[in-house]
């Protein structure tokens, strides 16, 4: 849609150059297209020219949050399908919080990692490789003791010297299994020991992909007599991206000054189980492109990079290293079976997030990884992808810029749509099919900006409008009329509707008792209220409620207005029960917050009412001032009930519409036959302890029929029936603190025993209080 300048110029070019002039082309012929194609080109197209080429080359310098936008869309595939794990044949070996807790803390003595490499070959594995690495001397060797112990006679310390290492007693051991043992690359030259490092033969296909691989330092090492004794060495080095995902591991890095290119850890437990001796890596001028072992190729980026698609974390890939020590797992749990042997202690800090899982051991990664190796369902992230890449962003810009001055807005958003349908649709494909990542977010991004700078000038204008709208109203209006009244301006004027609703009250027990603590601190109190509210709105918003008011500490809200919604009643329920839980969960990080401080701690207790029925809901006030509340009998009794939820030391009452509807959707018991203040009418009022869950559980239904028994012969006058089931109610009682509601009925029937009630006594209960 051209803009309003230009179409002043289309119009004065008309007017001063006549159709007869020879400086005007004809309007017919092959090339009247052309020349109407010119005149609405002008500016606005050049620059969508100039912004397609400027984004072109930002995509070829791909700074980080393009490279981050490419990165979470190839999570999100993973996300909506990633690998299935299936029946593999690696295990776990777990250093759990029980194995330290049954066998002793970390670092545990080589000898114990030698009886572990024992057992492990005892149970036939194929293969074992460690996520960790022993760098220095085991302090716990017999000669290490023999200078720490005091005490010692020389003759004993002389005895305790002859004795072997830990060390050499781990490297016996090693010795006689197949075990890779893990190294760590490092970013600085390290002042330890000079080990050399255990050679690897890697034959080239290309040039020498050195120049791209990762490169450290130094190398994390092995104690030489683990080194040697190993049948492997593997680097388990993880990069995570820049927001701490895991989503690629160096299949090779290099290392000091030599640039000696060492395996990752999965890579080399493959080479070792499967008997190869060699690598291979295969380059191209774009850097490397894969690596080949036992005449499989391993695709890589061009960074030697291992793009790992991720399973779901599953338990049933580990099992406790104590198991494994004492010998208590069955033979099929690890014959046959290559090992990693890691660590999911919290206190080790070995925890990664990846794009299915946000925490899992580090371990994981290479297991996973492994996993992809041996199904080949590794994903790869071809050299020539930024090439495709570019090639798609410059066909759908320069479409766009030449379409949408002939189609107009609605066809080129038509036509673009199909298009990036088309694009989205080919690059999950792609990924769920053959398991390449082409990122489409470019072109798709291109196409939006420049559809978006080449029609939408005069959305932008309404959109602007909408805005001042929502900034005048969301100070005092629910976001979600905000979002109707920004769609609907015209809707700003007074009137209502009548809408069968569901009210909610909340108040704050104690609230003066609380207030006087703060007597020199309101700031204090103003902190502590925020607090509070916080939460429970929450719980009310996160499930459809509008919140109408706060006053002080009481919170007022409703359900099916504006929007409809057809379950405001046990979303209602379901919140104020939300609401309970969540205040016990500041409460007690109050209790530890007041327990730090040396102060004392009163808890916040609140009091909800619950009622359904019908009232005017809309926009009421003045010509001037106007909010959008509800007017109507049904709220004054949410708010009475509120009132009444001390006196029957309920935490949520509610009343016999909203129970109704309910049903058994909540746990919910009789409190009374109750005439509140203002009223003429009796209500039937309940209390809610639980939702739906608790509603079928035998234990509350064997209550709630007794607690029924109860309430019929109290208002048949049955009075030592109704004491005797108040007993039996009593030890039904679950934890859900109704002893206050029983402690109220014994105290009217003791008062009826020495004063009965009238003769026309029909068991209604007349408040004397709000």
């Amino acid at each position: 849609m051209p803009d309003s300048a230009e179409l002043s110029a289309e119009k004065q070019a008309v007017v001063s150059t006549p159709e007869g002039s020879p400086d005007a082309p004809s309007q017919k012929g092959a090339g009247g297209w052309v020349w109407r194609l010119l005149q609405r080109i002008r500016v606005g197209r050049l620059l969508a020219l100039g912004l397609l080429i400027a984004l072109m080359a930002l995509r070829v310098w791909d700074p980080e949050p393009i490279e981050f936008a490419r990165l979470k869309i190839f999570d999100f595939y993973q996300l909506i399908k990633p690998r299935e794990a299936g029946q593999q044949p690696i295990v776990i070996v777990d250093l759990d919080e029980e194995s330290f807790a049954e066998l002793g803390q970390w670092p545990w003595p080589r000898t114990l990692i030698a009886k572990l490499v024992a057992q492990l070959a005892a149970y036939q594995t194929v293969a074992v490789a460690f996520d960790f690495v022993f760098p220095e001397p085991d302090r716990l060797s017999p000669g290490a003791m023999a200078e720490q112990l005091p005490g010692l006679t020389e003759a004993q310390k002389a005895e305790l010297a002859a004795l072997p290492d830990n060390d050499s007693v781990m490297a016996a051991t090693i010795a006689k299994s197949r075990v890779v043992l893990g190294q760590s690359g490092f970013g600085r030259k390290l002042d330890l020991e000079q080990r050399p490092l255990t050679p690897h033969s890697i034959a080239m296909l290309g040039p020498d992909p050195r120049p791209y691989l990762f490169h450290f330092e130094d190398l994390v090492r092995n104690v030489p007599v683990l080194q040697d004794a190993a049948m492997g060495n593997g680097a388990f080095t993880i990069l995570p991206e820049r927001d701490g995902v895991v989503r690629r591991v160096p299949a090779l890095i290099t290392v000091g000054e030599k640039q000696d290119i060492i395996p990752t850890l999965s890579l080399e437990l493959l080479r070792l189980a499967t008997g190869q001796q060699t690598y291979a890596v295969k380059t191209d001028e774009a850097g490397v492109k894969a690596i080949v072992l036992g005449g499989v190729e391993i695709p890589t980026d061009r960074n030697g990079r291992l793009y790992v698609y991720f399973s779901p974390h599953d338990r049933s890939r580990y099992v406790s290293a104590k198991d494994v020590i004492n010998g208590t797992l069955p033979p099929e749990a690890l014959a046959g079976r290559v090992v990693f042997v890691g660590t999911s202690a919290t206190g080790l800090l070995d925890i990664k997030s990846t794009p299915v899982n946000d925490g899992v051991p580090g371990v994981e990664v290479h297991v996973q990884l492994l996993e992809a190796m041996l199904t080949q369902t590794q994903l790869e992230r071809p050299n020539y992808a930024l090439g495709a890449e570019l090639t798609m962003g410059a066909v759908v810009g320069v479409g766009l810029i030449i379409l949408v001055p002939l189609l107009g807005a609605l066809w080129s958003l038509a036509l673009g749509g199909g298009v990036a349908a088309s694009l989205a649709a080919g690059s999950w494909y792609l990924f769920a099919e053959e398991g390449l990542l082409i990122d489409v977010a470019f072109a798709l991004s291109t196409s939006l900006l420049l559809y978006a700078f080449l029609v939408y000038e005069n959305y932008i204008k309404e959109e602007a409008q909408k805005r001042q709208v929502r900034g005048a109203f969301s100070q005092y209006l629910s976001p979600a009329l905000v979002e109707q009244l920004a769609a609907n301006p015209e809707r700003l004027v007074l009137g209502g509707e009548i809408r069968e609703m569901t009210f909610l009250f909340c108040d704050v027990r104690g609230f003066t008792t609380i207030s006087e603590q703060f007597r020199d601190n309101p700031a204090g109190l103003t902190r502590l209220i925020n607090r509070l509210l916080t939460p429970l709105t929450s719980a009310i918003l996160e499930r459809e409620g509008t919140i109408d008011k706060y006053m002080g500490d009481c919170i007022m809200a409703f359900w099916n207005a504006p929007l409809d919604d057809e379950d405001h009643v046990v979303h209602a329920c379901e919140s104020s029960l939300d609401m309970l839980v969540r205040l016990e969960a500041l409460n007690r990080e109050r209790e530890e917050e007041a327990e730090a401080a040396g102060e004392v701690f009163n808890p916040l207790r609140v009091g909800i009412g619950l009622n359904t029925g019908p009232c005017t809901v809309g926009n009421m006030g003045s010509d001037q001032r106007f909010d959008y509340s509800v007017l109507g009998d049904a709220v004054n009794l949410a708010s009475r009930l509120e009132g009444q939820s001390k006196t029957y030391g309920a935490s949520i009452v509610i009343g016999d519409r909203t129970a109704e509807i309910a049903g058994e959707r909540v746990a919910a018991v009789e409190l009374d036959l109750l005439a509140v203040k203002g009223k003429t009418e009796p209500e039937r009022i309940f209390s809610v302890l639980g939702g739906a869950a608790l509603a079928a559980e035998a234990g509350f239904k064997q209550l709630r029929a007794r607690h029924d028994e109860m309430i019929a012969a109290y208002r048949a006058q049955d009075w030592s029936r109704a004491r005797t089931l108040i007993g039996e109610c009593r030890g039904l009682d679950g934890g859900w603190n109704l002893g206050e509601l029983y402690d109220l009925y014994e105290e009217r029937i003791a008062g009826f025993e020495a004063e009965p009630p009238p003769a026309d006594w029909d068991g209604v209960h007349i408040a004397t209080s709000k």
